[in-house]
């Protein structure tokens, strides 16, 4: 098991470096960049773009250049100098060829240097650390109730198939997938957050302003607090497919022929149920938690952080996909990766846990 996993790990870094490589192409051959995004930006005479570009000039070593910025303006006959286009480039990086931009953008991610964002200020890593904290909560918090949720529905429906409880419970989990989880997560503020009934959850943000003030027992329930309504509404979306899964998968291992072995034995039906299908059953259902908790972490994340006004990693991508933000673009999806592979080493290992007889290391050498 421990050589398996030494491989599976060792092949994070080609499958890292192949997605990487194909989003960096991908990505610099779009067309509308970031040089593109500035240059629109700067055309609508914001004080604030003109200013970065004289800095940006200055920080690319082009003597004059933030005089010049300021002097030229930008006329929409004429368009911008071919010199201040120039100093934009550089200001960017693109004075430089594709594969050099590849080479270093790969160096920089080998020794976690994931530069400065081109439209925030800051750099990449303080962004990325301070949106960390809530994509973790939502996706962990999340996955965590629906499997405390779902798993123990599921079994009990299989165990009570055909059941007045089986029909209703299944109805429900099943209208509960199909309403959208921005939609329930404003129901939820409408209801619960002083939307037009009762103010009892704050709306916004993982704490309080006094926060660091508290004591340990009073941040762990501010915080608490802060994120029930959001993780309630991505939790909602997830409870159908995991139970209905869960239920078939443990009708599946009662209908075999040792389950009526162990019976047979004079086995009580709970040791059957937990001594021998229940280790058989959620072989299937283990093997879904990394997909489940990235999509939790990431894709489910970005209208709920963006309703409850919480800076997440999903609203973070997704606002330097729109801006072109190159380095904060990557960076995102350099921890999306790492995360997702890292999951699914895990996921694997977790299965040869739970069941002994998988061997995966014998499957890697045929």
């Amino acid at each position: 098991m421990l050589a398996y996993a030494l491989r599976r790990f060792c092949l994070i870094i080609p499958t890292l470096l192949g997605i990487l490589t194909v989003n960096f192409f991908l990505i610099q051959m779009a067309p509308g960049g970031p040089v593109e995004q500035f240059i629109a930006r700067l055309e609508g005479g914001g004080d604030v773009f003109m200013e970065r570009a004289g800095a940006g000039a200055a920080d690319a070593g082009i003597g004059g250049a933030q005089a010049g910025f300021a002097d030229q303006g930008y006329s929409g006959a004429q368009g911008l100098p071919e010199e201040t286009l120039q100093v934009i480039r550089r200001m960017y990086g693109f004075d430089k060829p594709i594969l050099v931009r590849y080479v270093d953008m790969l160096g920089d991610f080998l020794t976690f240097r994931l530069g400065d964002s081109l439209f925030r200020a800051g750099s990449v890593v303080d962004l990325i650390r301070e949106a960390l904290p809530v994509s973790i909560t939502l996706g962990v918090w999340s996955t965590l109730i629906i499997y405390m949720v779902s798993i123990p529905l599921g079994i009990a429906r299989a165990v009570r198939r055909g059941t007045v409880f089986d029909a209703v419970s299944g109805f429900a989990v099943v209208v509960a997938g199909a309403v959208p989880g921005f939609l329930f997560a404003v129901l939820l503020i409408v209801l619960f957050a002083g939307g037009s009934y009762f103010k009892i959850f704050p709306l916004r943000g993982l704490h309080s302003p006094d926060y660091e003030l508290m004591s340990f027992w009073m941040q762990t329930l501010d915080y608490l607090h802060h994120i029930t309504l959001p993780v309630i509404a991505m939790s909602i979306g997830g409870f159908a497919g995991l139970t209905l899964l869960t239920r078939n998968a443990f009708l599946d291992e009662l209908s075999k022929q040792y389950v009526e072995t162990a019976r047979a034995k004079g086995l009580t039906e709970r040791a059957v149920l937990y001594g021998h299908v229940f280790r058989n059953a959620m072989l299937i259902i283990i093997s879904g938690l990394p997909s489940t908790f990235v999509r939790m972490f990431f894709a489910g994340s970005l209208l709920i952080e963006t309703i409850f006004s919480l800076n997440g990693l999903g609203l973070l991508g997704f606002e330097a996909a729109m801006q072109r933000d190159y380095p904060v673009m990557f960076a995102s999806l350099y921890v999306f990766t790492l995360i997702g592979l890292f999951c699914s080493v895990l996921g694997d290992l977790s299965m040869m846990l739970i069941d002994p007889r998988i061997d995966f290391s014998d499957r890697s050498r045929t």
